[in-house]
């Protein structure tokens, strides 16, 4: 089957090549993909760019639903057709203190699908059955395709943040994950919902407005403080998402956020700080990482799907064939698409 496959730690390490249909073992499910949606860290890989290990030759693709197409043995629950999205968690130790604390996201060993073992962006994909989640009748796979960002959005602003009716909240970043954290912000109740970003990112800024975001930021020509200190009672923000992973993002968050309040960081970067963490101790402001998600949050973000509370289909901006993957990358990179959705 052909699948696009990052082959080589090297920049344009990845092609679309043949490989074997894989089979489904104990415990595990074959799935027919029929949707894969490309996240910001496949066009990182593409690029030679990514700050995580990458166990190549691996075929990318994260983001994923489909048709169950077989079952191991073992598995109870899920039959040949039955339509499910699936988490990314595809490795994880059973017996690790995380793991059994629920926080299996956690895992030190754990490995996900697209840089460690083979992910969706083929015709099937081979997954462990306690990964999969049915979707709702109605939910389409286009959609579906983007139910592991959401997540990401709503474990990171719900499940690792404090947002309460009539907060003022900040989200540095209008990539992907950074316009679902701002719906969900808005989700929760909050009042004022800012999405600052670089001018180059004004269409999307644009978008995150449509998208439920109260205020725009070019930081480049205005002075996000300050904006955040012109909402609520002065103070600035009761949250802050860093959701582009620059270290001057950071730096803005601090600048932003209000004494006692939260900076919650869920953008990967891979530069120093390179500047004084003092403002963190001045105001004494709870600093939380947020990396993935767990079942719950995934049971709860599908009835959000489903209901059309959360609604990510804004941002698909191109669904295409396999072979046109690489158009799909190009384009994300370049910023002329916010999110692309191949379909095998």
């Amino acid at each position: 089957m052909p699948a696009v496959v990052h082959y080589a730690l090297q920049a344009g390490g990845v092609e679309l090549r043949e490989v074997p249909v894989p089979v489904a073992g104990p415990g595990e499910a074959l799935l027919r993909v029929r949707g894969v949606s490309v996240c910001g860290s496949d066009v990182h890989q593409y690029h030679n760019t990514q700050s995580w290990a990458v166990n190549v030759p691996v075929v990318l693709g994260h983001e994923f639903c489909g048709e169950v197409a077989e079952v191991g043995l073992g598995v109870a629950g899920f039959a040949p057709g039955d339509r499910v999205a699936s988490e990314t968690a595809a490795e994880i130790d059973p017996d690790s203190p995380q793991t059994r604390a629920g926080q299996y996201n956690l895992d030190p060993r754990r490995r996900g699908f697209g840089y460690g073992i083979d992910g969706a962006m083929a015709h099937s994909v081979r997954v462990p059955a306690r990964c999969l989640h049915r979707l709702p009748g109605r939910l389409p796979f286009e959609v579906a395709a983007l139910t592991e960002p959401c997540c990401v959005a709503y474990q990171a602003v719900v499940v690792n943040s404090r947002v309460r009716p009539g907060d003022v909240v900040a989200v540095i970043g209008p990539g992907p994950i950074g316009l679902l954290c701002a719906q969900v912000a808005r989700m929760c109740g909050a009042e004022a919902v800012v999405l600052a970003g670089l001018a180059r990112d004004r269409p999307r800024l644009e978008l995150g407005l449509r998208m439920g975001a109260t205020h725009a930021v070019e930081t480049e020509a205005q002075d996000l403080t300050e904006t955040m200190r012109s909402l609520g009672d002065g103070q600035g923000a009761d949250l802050v998402v860093d959701a582009a992973g620059a270290s001057a993002a950071l730096r803005q968050a601090l600048g932003a956020v209000r004494p006692g309040g939260q900076v919650t960081k869920v953008g990967w970067g891979p530069q120093p700080l390179g500047f004084s963490l003092d403002p963190l101790v001045q105001k004494a402001v709870t600093l939380q990482g947020s990396f993935s998600h767990t079942w719950a949050v995934w049971e709860r973000v599908l009835r959000l799907l489903d209901s059309g509370q959360l609604d990510p289909r804004p941002l698909v901006s191109r669904v295409a064939p396999l072979s046109e993957w690489q158009a799909c990358f190009d384009g994300m990179a370049e910023g002329a698409l916010v999110k692309a959705v191949l379909v095998p």
